[in-house]
């Protein structure tokens, strides 16, 4: 069990994920938390440095969908601009908004990425149903919810845990 809540990968930001050696490997589809992952949880827009990291996807070829426990109002303001596919209220880490977001990306979870800053909802979640889980740091932690902050101080335990059974993750940073 314990296995389910160790990433493929860990970068400091999405801007670190090494997208040219992932798609060598076969990924094609990515499925992205919004809040503390793509830009701060207070944050309404994209960011310049976001939107050109977007186009590259784009120009990549990856297929991006947005999945967030938030509400409807946050997660659309911020994706529509974008032309992004989204789903909110998603319920993470339990399973149906992850098999949506294939279905919406017509991917399967063997070429498709899931990114997120939470290790109980994004990668639990993601390797719950196969899929690549990439942790990355927090944007911000400021103005984050309260179940966030709840879960941020099970993930310190969760990752003590693991680090008692010798159980790493790849840092790409390190």
């Amino acid at each position: 069990m314990w296995k389910k809540f160790i990433p493929q990968l860990k970068v400091d930001s999405v801007f670190d994920i090494p997208l040219q050696e992932l798609w060598q490997k076969g990924y094609r589809s990515i499925i992205t938390d919004l809040d503390n992952t793509l830009v701060g949880a207070r944050d309404p827009l994209a960011t310049p440095k976001l939107l050109t990291w977007l186009k590259e996807l784009q120009d990549a070829g990856f297929k991006v969908v947005i999945v967030s426990n938030n509400r409807e109002t946050r997660v659309s303001e911020f994706a529509m601009p974008l032309k992004l596919p989204f789903i909110h209220k998603a319920r993470k880490p339990l399973g149906g908004a992850f098999r949506k977001a294939l279905n919406q990306l017509g991917s399967s979870p063997k070429e498709t990425m899931m990114i997120g800053d939470q290790l109980l909802t994004d990668v639990f979640g993601g390797n719950r149903i196969g899929l690549y889980t990439i942790l990355v740091n927090p944007v911000s932690m400021i103005g984050e919810g309260f179940g966030t902050r709840v879960n941020r101080r099970l993930e310190k335990l969760i990752h003590g845990r693991l680090r008692s059974r010798g159980m790493h993750w790849e840092d790409k940073n390190k």
